[in-house]
C-alpha cells in the first residue's frame, strides 16, 4: 500500500465534501428547532467534521499502510464495541445501539463498523486477487465463505441491538464490493435466490398466521417486519409527516430554519425532509446533482488510479521478460 500523499488531490472532490458539510450543518440547525430541547447538534456536527478532516490529513501525510497493516485489529475492535453496546449501551426506542458519553453525546458503534468493513473487505479482496489471477469455482467459494463469516459476525450483533437498517447496509456494502471485484455472477444469482426464498418463507408465515410467526421468529422480529410493511404501505405518523413536509416545500421551500411540520427524529433518519422543506424542489434537485457529481468523480478517480497501476504492472512484467 503506497503513501497516498504522493497522489494529487482532486480539489473538486474536496469542494464537494465542504459543500456537504455546509449543507448538513445548516439543515441540522433547522432540524434542531423541531426538538423539544436544545442538544447542541450543530456544534457537535462541526466538531465531528473537524475531527474527521484531521484524521484525513494525518492519513494523507503518514500513508494508509498502517490501516492496511492493522486491518484485523480494527475489525476485532469494531466487533468488541458491538458486543459491549449490547450490555452497556443506552436504550432508545427499544433499541440498544448507542454508547452515551457525557459531554459528547451518543456514539453508535455500528456506524464505525461500516467503515471498518469496507477496509477489511478491501484487504481480503486485494489479497485474494494477488493470490489468484484466474480463480476456480472452489477457490472463489472458499473466499466467499470467509467473507460471509467476516460480514456475518457484525451483522448478527447489530441485528440483536436491534438495527435491521444497518445490517442491510452491511450487506449492500458487501455485494457492491464483491461485484466490483469481479466475482462470478452465478454467486450473486445463487445468493439472491436463497435470500428471495427466505424472505418468501418469512412473509408467507407472517400473512398466514401471526401467532405462528411469533412462535418461530419471536415478537421482536415480528415488530420489525410489521414496521417495514407499515412503511411500504405508506402509513405511519413519521412517514406521513415526512412526506408532507417534503411536498409542502414547493419549488423553493420555506427557507432556512423554517420547517412548519413536526415529525420525530428530524435530525437523523428524516433529515432530507427538513432539507426539502427548507429549500424545496429546486434545492433538492441541486443536492441530487451534487451527490451524482461527487460519486462520478470518485469512480473516475478510482478508474484513473487503477489504469495507472495496471500500466505500471504491465511495464514491470514486460521488463521482467528481458531479464
Amino acid at each position: 500500500m503506497k503513501n497516498i500523499s504522493k497522489y494529487k488531490v482532486d480539489m473538486s472532490i474536496v469542494l464537494c465534501i465542504l459543500l456537504f458539510a455546509f449543507i448538513s450543518i445548516i439543515t441540522i440547525g433547522s432540524a434542531e428547532r423541531l426538538l423539544d430541547e436544545s442538544a447542541n447538534l450543530v456544534l457537535k456536527q462541526i466538531i465531528w467534521y473537524v475531527v474527521g478532516f484531521v484524521f484525513v490529513f494525518i492519513i494523507m501525510f503518514i500513508g494508509n499502510h498502517l490501516l492496511y497493516k492493522n486491518t484485523w485489529f480494527l475489525y476485532a475492535f469494531g466487533v468488541l464495541l458491538l458486543i459491549l453496546v449490547l450490555f452497556f449501551g443506552k436504550e432508545i426506542n427499544n433499541a440498544r445501539c448507542w454508547f452515551q458519553i457525557k459531554g459528547i453525546g451518543n456514539i453508535q458503534p455500528s456506524e464505525f463498523m461500516k467503515i471498518i468493513l469496507i477496509i477489511t473487505l478491501g484487504k481480503m479482496i486485494n489479497k485474494f486477487k494477488e493470490k489468484y489471477n484466474n480463480p476456480t469455482l472452489i477457490e472463489e467459494f472458499k473466499f466467499l465463505i470467509k467473507v460471509i463469516i467476516v460480514v456475518g459476525i457484525p451483522s448478527v450483533l447489530t441485528f440483536m441491538q436491534p438495527d435491521t437498517g444497518v445490517v442491510l447496509i452491511y450487506l449492500l456494502i458487501t455485494i457492491v464490493m464483491l461485484f466490483i471485484a469481479g466475482i462470478r455472477y452465478r454467486w450473486f444469482l445463487i445468493a439472491f435466490g436463497i435470500l428471495g426464498g427466505l424472505i418468501g418463507i418469512v412473509l408467507i408465515t407472517y400473512f398466514i398466521n401471526n401467532d405462528l410467526f411469533i412462535n418461530i421468529f419471536g415478537s421482536s422480529f415480528f415488530l420489525r417486519v410489521d414496521r417495514l410493511l407499515d412503511w411500504s404501505s405508506g402509513s405511519g405518523y413519521q412517514l406521513e409527516n415526512g412526506i408532507t413536509s417534503i411536498g409542502s416545500g414547493g419549488l423553493l421551500g420555506y427557507g432556512i430554519n423554517n420547517t412548519p411540520i413536526y415529525f420525530p427524529e428530524s435530525s437523523t433518519d428524516f433529515i432530507f425532509a427538513v432539507f426539502s422543506s427548507n429549500f424545496g424542489l429546486i434545492g433538492s434537485l441541486l443536492l441530487f446533482i451534487l451527490i451524482a457529481f461527487f460519486d462520478i468523480k470518485l469512480i473516475v478517480a478510482r478508474n484513473v488510479k487503477l489504469s495507472k497501476h495496471s500500466a505500471i504492472r504491465l511495464r514491470c512484467s514486460t521488463s521482467s521478460v528481458y531479464w
